[in-house]
């Protein structure tokens, strides 16, 4: 019986590496998972940051030591900026677009990523409530007195206390930066 042994030139380059390194096959699965997860952390945050812009803060990495001793993502973060644009609804509206979308850019959204991107939306339907209420205003001084931007600020002071948004001096202590994480 004939043994073919191979020489170093034959065996693939992995297989060579991870057999200087000496590790054991457990230690292979593991690299091979913390490869993984490496790239769907990094796919995952450079999603966000890519989709919010000047909104999307850096991004910010959690790292462990993998057993070939390189530094594998494992978590991470962008922050995004939810605050209001004071004074101009339509802003506000469009940059909560924009926030939303970048909560939910990446394929799979994280608990945190769904619950930013709900406050977006909560801050986007007061803007939209609060651009009503200036539009009806801007009739009534062109229409005189009457009962429309009446019912239309009854409206929205009812979304505000059913949503929990409050008035002007509770919006501030709403805005501010979340954290969107993998």
């Amino acid at each position: 019986m004939i043994t073919v042994t191979p020489s170093p030139s034959m065996t693939p380059a992995p297989a060579r590496a991870n057999a200087q390194q000496g590790l054991d096959s457990a230690q292979l699965e593991q690299l091979t998972e913390l490869k993984a997860r490496d790239r769907e952390v990094r796919a995952h945050e450079a999603a966000h940051q890519a989709v919010g812009g000047q909104y999307a803060g850096a991004i910010s990495y959690v790292y462990q030591r993998g057993p070939d001793g390189a530094q594998y993502a494992v978590g991470g973060e962008v922050s995004i900026d939810t605050s209001v644009v004071e004074g101009d609804p339509q802003a506000t509206i469009e940059k909560m677009r924009i926030v939303r979308s970048a909560a939910l850019a990446p394929a799979e959204p994280s608990p945190q990523d769904r619950a930013v991107a709900a406050q977006a939306m909560q801050i986007m339907l007061q803007a939209q409530s609060d651009l009503a209420v200036d539009r009806a205003g801007e009739d009534e001084a062109s229409a005189g007195p009457g009962a429309p931007v009446r019912i239309n600020r009854d409206a929205s002071e009812a979304y505000q206390s059913v949503s929990g948004l409050g008035g002007a001096d509770e919006a501030g202590r709403n805005s501010g930066v979340f954290q969107a994480t993998a």
